[in-house]
């Protein structure tokens, strides 16, 4: 049985009538976030804090941390941690991840107090941490819940509380053919606006989606002022125990919202099982390889 989209904080009405959800997410789609569908990006940060040899020298700031489980990785390896994001339901499960009763006092603490945590933007650290960080992570993909216009600013402000020549990391979607969710999330696409032709590639909407192009990340790099220095491609598979938890992983993106203030739930839970069908395998589990790709830029 697949689950109803009730169960994923359909809060409000759009234009349409239709539930969808609440600007700041639900806590059942935080927990979503947290439980199944982060752990598919570990890949990526995993191959990023590697190549940037991330350890107790480092002062990260992720913008878009999320539940964070990408800043508990780089507080394993002695990172002094923070982050900043606009989803408070997200944020206080990272809250609770990144404590000291979470066993890794020894990690988040380098002479330094623990995990800072923020509600909104790079621009709501205290002003005591200019000049402070010297990595800052975009992990979230471009040309998904956020634009490469949107991005930029934050990206702008970030960087003015690094060091100089301070690594910025930027995530995206890898090559669309080599990307097997891409078909999924088209439906998304396609319901959001059906009269859109499948290969446009203008930004989408709050909570839209579209593919990404070859060069969203310089772009995006560019218009933030950063120099490009270095790049990279990682498998980053996403796999599900089963439907239900494959169709609650996705939901849980902010990928389909868009597309659930136009259309009917039911069509849109219909349609996301319809497109995960050719990926469940003989025991019910749901498979689709995909890749990802990371840019390295430096502050000026």
């Amino acid at each position: 049985m697949t689950p109803t989209l009730v169960q994923h904080g359909l809060q409000r009405s759009g234009p349409s009538g239709h539930p969808v959800p609440d600007g700041t997410g639900s806590r059942a789609r935080a927990r979503d976030w947290a439980e199944i569908q982060e752990r598919m990006l570990v890949p990526l940060y995993e191959a990023v804090y590697q190549r940037l040899d991330v350890g107790p020298h480092t002062r990260l700031l992720a913008l878009g941390c999320g539940s964070g489980l990408a800043l508990l990785m780089a507080a394993t390896r002695g990172a002094q941690v923070s982050g900043v994001d606009v989803d408070e339901p997200r944020l206080r499960l990272a809250r609770e991840r990144l404590t000291p009763e979470s066993g890794l006092d020894g990690a988040l603490r380098t002479g330094d107090p623990a995990a800072r945590l923020v509600h909104g933007g790079p621009e709501c650290m205290e002003s005591a941490e200019v000049r402070r960080f010297n990595l800052v992570t975009a992990f979230h993909p471009v040309g998904c819940a956020s634009s490469v216009e949107g991005l930029a600013p934050s990206l702008q402000t970030a960087t003015a509380l690094a060091e100089r020549g301070s690594p910025v990391v930027l995530g995206g979607w890898g090559p669309v053919e080599r990307c097997a969710t891409v078909g999924v999330l088209r439906v998304a696409q396609r319901l959001a606006d059906p009269s859109l032709s499948l290969e446009r590639t203008t930004p989408p909407g709050p909570g839209g989606w579209r593919p990404s192009s070859r060069d969203d990340l310089e772009e995006l790099a560019e218009r933030a002022g950063l120099r490009p220095d270095g790049s990279g491609r990682v498998a980053c598979p996403f796999g599900y125990a089963d439907l239900p938890s494959a169709m609650r992983g996705l939901l849980s993106t902010g990928l389909f919202d868009a597309a659930l203030e136009v259309a009917d739930p039911s069509q849109v839970e219909k349609e996301l099982a319809e497109a995960l069908h050719p990926y469940q395998r003989p025991d019910g589990t749901v498979w689709m390889p995909n890749v990802f790709r990371y840019l390295i830029a430096r502050t000026r």
